[in-house]
């Protein structure tokens, strides 16, 4: 059984400051080791279930946040930018299952710590074949486009609320309970990182119960920005139209194209946004 892991930040035990999730920024080493941590419990509880192979994917901001050096040596990871299919690297349908560890929920979700879709302030809404949705949407949609199902999901209870709405009986961990976006009661990283790896190894041990997360081509991706400038840039890409003063289309059959598709909207819509002052 081969295991595929997606680690965010955001969702990961003991954060709630977008400062601990920079490179630079207070409390970022120490987030780092918390998300190792995260990942690690998912990867003990992944053999522990009788894992032959785990893949982990650094999947926050840089994608270089997982200490290669404080992950559990059975698995192997993939680090670094560049990577075009994002959040979902390295998966293919050879996996037995999908994890999603360090999730956090979508834009503007009530007591959702840090709540966002893919971007921390230039994205309004995200909708896929015209239904709002967030990250976990997104990537186990990939996933479901290859048929591999998601099994687990870990980040805060407004993430945990969301995978269940949407894939029913999916293991999750609430490693954190929001109080506003910035703010949360947590779990002691002990306490959390236990639940974490009884939980993987619960959901590889019923395997059967899941199924692959089907949304039906043609899939049309909508995205709402915060402004007309970053919808004006991002309708440039071939491909990508512009249906209102602030919102983009993209539809494709091939749903690696939008996972990649978010990685150049990234870079357009920050470069606009960050160098337009306080008018971005």
């Amino acid at each position: 059984m081969k295991v595929y892991v997606s680690v965010d930040m955001e969702g990961v035990t003991g954060l709630t400051d977008p400062e601990e999730m920079r490179a630079g920024g207070r409390g970022y080493e120490r987030g780092c080791e918390l998300m190792t941590a995260d990942a690690n419990a998912v990867v003990q509880g992944a053999f522990d279930a009788g894992a032959r192979a785990v893949r982990v994917n650094d999947a926050h901001g840089s994608t270089k946040n997982l200490r290669i050096d404080l992950l559990d040596p059975r698995a192997t990871l993939v680090r670094g930018p560049g990577k075009p299919l994002r959040m979902g690297q390295g998966l293919d349908g050879t996996y037995a299952a999908a994890c999603f560890a360090g999730y956090h929920a979508r834009a503007g979700v009530r007591h959702g710590v840090l709540n966002h879709t893919w971007m921390g302030k230039e994205i309004q809404n995200v909708r896929l074949n015209g239904e709002v949705c967030g990250e976990t949407r997104l990537v186990a949609a990939f996933a479901g486009s290859l048929g591999v199902p998601v099994a687990l999901v870990t980040g805060d209870e407004a993430a945990c609320e969301e995978a269940r709405e949407l894939l029913g009986d999916v293991e999750t961990v609430a490693v954190k309970t929001g109080v506003d976006r910035f703010s949360a009661e947590l779990l002691p990283p002990v306490v959390a990182q236990a639940r974490i790896r009884g939980a993987a190894a619960r959901a590889l041990g019923r395997l059967g119960d899941f199924r692959p997360y089907a949304v039906e081509p043609p899939y049309t991706l909508g995205v709402e920005w915060n402004s007309t400038a970053i919808a004006a840039g991002c309708a440039l890409i071939p491909g990508v139209r512009a249906t209102g003063p602030r919102e983009t289309e993209f539809t494709t059959g091939d749903f690696g194209q939008i996972m990649s598709l978010f990685g150049v909207f990234a870079m357009v819509g920050g470069q606009i946004a960050c160098g337009s002052g306080i008018y971005g």
